[in-house]
């Protein structure tokens, strides 16, 4: 940021904070600090900034005041099925808000709101003002009952229904699934209302469930000609005038059994002090200029979304599984950074270049991992010629990870399902997604190239996109104390080192997982700021995404501020500026859309794994515990990678009261005792395709 928009910031904040007693309009705060008419636009980016980060609030009039002084704050809303919610706030480091069920005033689960804090004891507040909406169109049911037409939403995030007017059913018929766009926000005193835009089929396989999840997220699959029309043209030889030649060095990528779009590509050497480590990405800049069609295209998307067995790019597939995808025996632009370590893990220098890369092979986790860790020779002598760079990114990978973990950074270890599919498409199997050796090792220089890009841009102060993750809040870690004292894991105070520490009791215990969940709750969530504050998780000062362009846009912005970076000349202050005001809506925009992918992601998955289990209502198989509250028990069964939920009311043989201090049900009678980990046997009671539930039911 400029000198002069700084001062402006500074200046503007302390008036709001310690000169005004009641909100004041740009313009008395114009002639109050008596700024001229040609800093009008510098005065708006500042009231925006403050507005997007908490700072301030703006009124229904126009008016601008602090938050604090009207003890009022600005955040997203979270709903729960029940009706109450939760308010992230914009501020950095405030606590989360609990809104009751009748004090949501309308609001939706992703909205932009303006809430009261009603109780800075409890935390609680009441929504006052609605100032942006997440969501345009809902997927639900259609019902008629008398005169009344209504849907039903399908998400349990929204608890209500959405009234339909006669005129604007477009043919839906009672049951029908549909797609509605919401035409009148739901207020205090009067419900939703909106028009019935499409008819979906009857889901009757698992293809049918995944559209009907697509259309609830509004994800878009198709690419409108005009991004076609453009990436069309696209092509040609690369230009290696201005580019290092990086296609001797031997390279190699790494991915997934099933990846298209191969975003990085990994050389290493020797070095007599310690290692050159390269981490060539995909040059997307190359082939997306800013402004272009494609470009608006892939900054509306945000980001790739990923289901089984297939994918919505964020580019179209010329670009993502072709001219941009790093496939072996190509040449392929790139942009490289150059990292060199000594042999304890300290970065002497770090360099940054476009280039031009040949991959040597397409590697596969599984492959990597027979290599390294089974030692399998036919494997090893298939590869012969590049045993020796395997060789060397383990031995780094290993140095990096212990200075990271030294650091302080958390190394949770959640499992992760992956769903298998057959030719049909139909889920086949359920199954706990291997995390190898060469997982670890892409993770780890990948990381450390993010940290070399976000440090450099840093010094440079340039205007940037960073990947933060903010410290946590002691509160929420003080609430699971008692939690944790029942497993025999005690704390005094919640501080940062805290969370490390507890990872490392908790590793190889039988409750694990659900106590790893708990601490990841407690964390705020990752996401792209303007402003770095470092990330808390990672225990580091500087980070961005840098090394994923074919799926993220937030590191395609990055690239390109990077490459300008590299001939400064090109950083004029009119761009300057430019990217100012630009950037913090990428940022935020970004953040919104990992947030939807991540969410219809799990959705699809929760689906799959229904799906899965539908023909094997009656059967019988063991499980583990793997939570429990006062409703029941949800179970992990031990032959898929499958959770189902054992209701009390299915508990027949005694009454069961959950014992939150020890985190366990107990029966009255009987006094039989259920805990983490403890093994239990179920059958399928019944699956709910519609409400995506496996009911649980004691053997």
């Amino acid at each position: 940021m400029i000198p002069e928009d700084i001062k402006i910031k500074e200046a503007i904040l302390n008036f709001l904070k310690t000169k005004t007693e009641r909100p004041v309009s740009v313009r008395e705060l114009t002639q109050a600090l008596k700024f001229h008419k040609r800093e009008s636009g510098a005065i708006k980016r500042a009231l925006k900034s403050f507005v997007q980060s908490g700072d301030a609030v703006k009124t229904r009039y126009g008016l601008y005041g602090p938050a604090e002084k009207m003890n009022l704050t600005t955040g997203y809303f979270e709903a729960h099925r029940d009706g109450f919610g939760f308010v992230i706030p914009d501020k950095r480091g405030a606590r989360d808000l609990f809104i009751p069920p009748r004090r949501t005033s309308g609001a939706m689960s992703g909205d932009r709101v303006v809430v009261r804090i009603e109780s800075p004891s409890k935390r609680e507040g009441r929504i006052i003002q609605v100032l942006e909406r997440a969501q345009k169109k809902v997927v639900g049911r259609f019902y008629h009952e008398g005169n009344i037409f209504y849907v039903k939403p399908k998400s349990r995030k929204i608890p209500f229904g959405i009234l339909i007017s006669p005129g604007s059913r477009a043919g839906a018929r009672n049951g029908d699934n549909v797609v509605v766009e919401i035409s009148s926000y739901p207020t205090s005193v009067k419900p939703a209302e909106a028009r019935v835009l499409k008819i979906l089929p009857d889901i009757i396989e698992p293809g049918v469930e995944i559209d009907m999840i697509v259309e609830e997220y509004s994800l878009q699959r198709k690419f409108p000609p005009s991004v076609l029309s453009e990436v069309k043209e696209l092509g040609g030889e690369i230009p290696l005038r201005k580019r290092v030649d990086c296609r001797k060095l031997l390279t190699v990528t790494i991915d997934g059994e099933t990846a298209k779009d191969f975003d990085d590509a990994i050389s290493i050497n020797r070095t007599p002090d310690g290692f050159i480590l390269y981490v060539h990405i995909a040059d997307v800049s190359h082939y997306v200029p800013w402004d272009s069609a494609v470009d608006f295209e892939a900054r509306r998307r945000g980001t790739s979304v990923y289901f089984p067995g297939s994918v919505i790019p964020m580019l179209p597939e010329k670009l993502s599984n072709d001219l941009c995808s790093l496939v072996p025996r190509q040449d392929r632009p790139t942009f490289t950074v150059e990292m060199r370590f000594d042999n304890k893990g300290q970065m002497l220098r770090k360099d940054f270049y476009p280039s031009v890369i040949h991959s040597n092979e397409r590697m596969t986790y599984t492959s990597v991992r027979k290599i390294l860790d089974d030692k399998d020779l036919e494997e090893r002598k298939r590869y012969e010629y590049l045993l020796e760079s395997f060789e060397l990114m383990e031995e780094l990978c290993e140095i990096l990870r212990r200075q990271r973990i030294k650091r302080g950074s958390l190394d949770f270890d959640l499992p992760e399902p992956e769903v298998l599919l057959n030719i049909q498409g139909m889920p086949e199997a359920i199954i706990k997604a291997e995390r190898n050796l060469a997982h670890m090792m892409i993770e780890e220089f990948m990381i450390a190239a993010n940290e070399a890009v976000a440090s450099h841009l840093e010094s440079l102060e340039f205007p940037s996109i960073y990947r933060i993750h903010e410290k946590p809040d002691p509160f929420k870690l003080d609430e699971l104390r008692p939690l944790f004292a029942s497993f025999g894991m005690h704390f005094k105070k919640a501080e940062a080192n805290t969370f490390q520490a507890l990872l490392k009791k908790i590793k190889g215990t039988v409750e694990e997982s659900l106590l790893n969940i708990l601490l990841l709750r407690s964390l705020k969530q990752a996401k792209y700021s303007t402003e770095n504050t470092g990330h808390f998780g990672l225990a580091s000062e500087s980070y961005t995404h840098f090394t994923s362009p074919i799926r993220r846009y937030p590191d395609l912005v990055v690239h390109r501020i990077l490459k300008d970076a590299l001939t400064r000349n090109k950083f004029s202050k009119q761009k300057r500026e430019h990217l100012e005001k630009l950037l913090p809506d990428i940022a935020a925009n970004s953040s919104k859309t990992e947030r939807v992918a991540d969410e219809a992601e799990r959705e699809i998955v929760n689906a799959m794994r229904v799906w899965f289990m539908k023909d094997k209502v009656g059967d019988e198989y063991a499980g583990l515990v793997s939570n429990i509250s006062s409703h029941g028990l949800k179970i992990q069964l031990k032959d898929f990678f499958v959770e189902g939920f054992l209701h009390v009311s299915s508990m027949p043989d005694d009454y069961y009261v959950f014992d939150e201090k020890s985190y366990r049900l107990i029966g009255r009678r009987r006094k039989k005792t259920f805990t983490i980990g403890k093994e239990v046997n179920v059958r399928i009671e019944r699956v709910d395709i519609e409400e995506r539930e496996i009911v649980l039911g004691l053997v």
